[in-house]
């Protein structure tokens, strides 16, 4: 009977190590989907299994993953999953008091298939968090980054202060951010969610050297997207993010 109690704690715990938690953000959407899906099926069989599909797609969409978080403190994270949409000099958005020169920015397109989790690129104080309402056009384009409803976040961070804007695409209808001003952040901590489908800028202080192409994959609190300095101990370690 020992043996086959521990064989069953065995079980559940490989089962708990392998289960990926769904964001509670999610959980108004995963119920009232469920619920259509149960009343489609009581219309007709046939539209239960579709429900089932939409419903399965919103709680994988809702995912929450735990991730290892490089713990150099010259490194810059990326904030969100994706695909590396821009890299290059542009003018931060006026509402982050950044100034008016250009700073290195990288963009990390999110689609609907992304984890929408997105966590600091460094460990800092969040010195300001401003909101902007605007358009909803694909976040793919550039002048996404100016016209769309947007959030952006100042961090205080070793090397100077960094700019990370959240921005809502074509389909995104709703910026959510975790945080507040003065909160102090490490670096993969998370600060925000965007629905559904979007992207993130982020805005790099002078000495951050990129460290990614565009079209490169990029996972939120994994991938480095840049490097201050030429120091490189520590880059391999790491800290996992529950």
């Amino acid at each position: 009977m020992q043996e086959t109690g521990q064989s069953m704690d065995s079980v559940l715990k490989s089962i708990r190590a392998n289960f990926v938690p769904i964001h509670r953000e999610g959980y108004p959407f995963i119920a009232i989907l469920a619920f259509v899906t149960l009343f489609l099926g009581w219309l007709w069989g046939p539209l239960f299994w579709l429900g089932l599909i939409v419903t399965a797609w919103c709680v994988y969409f809702f995912r929450d993953p735990s991730r290892v978080t490089p713990l150099d403190p010259d490194l810059v994270i990326s904030p969100a999953d994706g695909r590396v949409s821009a890299v290059g000099p542009c003018v931060p958005p006026p509402e982050l008091e950044l100034g008016t020169a250009p700073r290195v920015r990288i963009s990390v397109f999110m689609n609907v298939f992304n984890c929408h989790v997105n966590r600091a690129p460094v460990a800092g104080r969040i010195h300001r968090i401003a909101y902007k309402p605007g358009k909803f056009l694909n976040a793919e384009l550039d002048k996404a980054s100016e016209d769309n409803e947007r959030n952006g976040l100042v961090i205080d961070s070793a090397h100077g202060q960094l700019g990370v804007v959240q921005i809502a695409g074509l389909v995104a209808r709703r910026i959510v951010c975790f945080t507040r001003e003065g909160v102090q952040l490490s670096a993969g901590e998370r600060f925000g969610l965007i629905r559904f489908g979007s992207r993130l800028d982020v805005y790099l202080p002078e000495g951050a050297v990129p460290l990614v192409a565009e079209g490169q994959t990029a996972i939120a609190g994994e991938t480095v997207l840049a490097r201050f300095g030429t120091a490189s101990s520590g880059a391999a370690s790491g800290v996992r993010i529950d």
